[in-house]
């Protein structure tokens, strides 16, 4: 016979089993079609966000790049359990937005388009009638490269665009290394700036002359250098100089020689071209200066510069304004005026090579911060201006 111990812990468990089970979100019905509670684009370039939480109380969806460019718009709630709300036509771009549900901040889990991030905690959507659509145009390739990092002692991986054609072509092409920024991945560079699609697109246009680009991951996480372990705050004073130096020796030691082991490439400086946004404009100004004979086109989108972090030998390279003035055809800065993050290191940047009469092209975002509305006009303007 069964003890009275035994009976009760059963009756325990299943009433626990119920309790948990009732507790968990439930699904949306198996009577709601998906396309109810899924946000999308309209005809009319409007956006519709959608989330189907009948238990939450208030649901916003938060728009934009930056806390400080946050816009909270609040959602109604239908008798389905589906909150909502519409925006006014928006202009041709990839959007940032997240769900703020009771308080929570939350990815939109009914599409596939989560920002890559180290922190996964907002989503994206297309607004389509720009270069970052997909068009009925040759497309490139993306390759992906891993191997195991002697200058790291861990797994690395970059991402590659290779253009249409070129293994027919068989000409060597010139090579442009992009660093993304801060928190991202190396997918960000593909997912979230587009560049496969600006690439295919501005090729297809003949904007561009055919050349490989070359995605790595800007952040090492060396055992010293882990981005997790530092508070914002204390980013400047540590985590972006160790970064840095290690990122630069992956680059010139292993990145630039896989790259001229797989890949029919011009090696020369000439042939090669630096640019990076935010942590990875930073890497770029670093890498640029340190090996000033290696490149000969450097840009650099609202990166944290040398006047807040360790230069390693920066400044020392910019005094010598001829040396730098011949060795690159291209020094081109950018940034969002509104940009409250890294807005006075590229002001700072700029001033010093004006002082310094260092030839440099300036691009100023009226009305952005920092943001990729800044980012992708940057980079479709400089690119152009590669290899010729």
């Amino acid at each position: 016979m069964m003890s009275y111990r035994l009976c009760l812990s059963i009756v325990c468990a299943l009433w626990l089993s119920q309790a948990s089970a009732q507790s968990l979100p439930q699904r949306p019905p198996e009577t709601l079609e998906p396309g109810a509670y899924i946000s999308a684009v309209n005809s009319d370039n409007s956006v519709t966000w959608r989330l189907w939480a009948p238990a939450a109380k208030a649901v916003d969806v938060v728009t934009g790049a930056t806390p400080d460019r946050y816009v909270s718009h609040p959602m109604q709630k239908d008798e389905r359990g589906i909150w909502s709300f519409t925006s006014a036509p928006l202009q041709p771009s990839l959007y940032e937005y997240f769900f703020n549900v009771d308080g929570f901040r939350s990815i939109d889990t009914g599409t596939a388009s989560p920002k890559p991030q180290r922190q996964v905690n907002t989503s994206l959507i297309l607004v389509p009638g720009s270069l970052l659509d997909e068009r009925a145009v040759p497309h490139g390739e993306i390759h992906t490269l891993s191997w195991h990092s002697e200058v790291l002692d861990r797994e690395r991986q970059v991402a590659v665009w290779v253009p249409p054609g070129s293994e027919k072509n068989g000409e060597a092409l010139p090579v442009l290394y992009f660093y993304h920024g801060f928190g991202d991945t190396v997918l960000s560079a593909v997912t979230q700036a587009r560049l496969p699609q600006i690439m295919d697109n501005l090729l297809a246009e003949g904007k561009i002359v055919p050349m490989i680009v070359v995605m790595p991951d800007t952040e090492t996480d060396i055992a010293s250098a882990i981005p997790e372990s530092f508070a914002p705050a204390t980013r400047r004073d540590t985590f972006y100089a160790r970064n840095a130096q290690a990122a630069d020796k992956e680059l010139m030691q292993e990145i630039i020689p896989r790259i001229a082991q797989r890949y029919k490439v011009r090696n020369e400086a000439q042939g090669r071209a630096l640019a990076g946004l935010s942590q990875g404009g930073y890497q770029t100004l670093v890498s640029g200066m340190r090996h000033l004979d290696q490149f000969a086109w450097l840009g650099i989108f609202s990166g944290v510069t040398t006047e807040t972090v360790p230069d390693f030998r920066v400044s020392a390279q910019l005094k010598k304004a001829s040396a730098v003035n011949r060795q690159l055809k291209l020094f081109s800065l950018a940034a969002g005026e509104e940009d409250i993050i890294t807005g006075r290191d590229m002001t700072g940047l700029k001033a010093d090579l004006e002082q310094l009469k260092i030839d440099h092209d300036w691009h100023s975002y009226p009305a952005l911060g920092h943001e990729m509305d800044v980012w992708r006009p940057a980079y479709i303007a400089f690119v152009q201006k590669l290899f010729r």
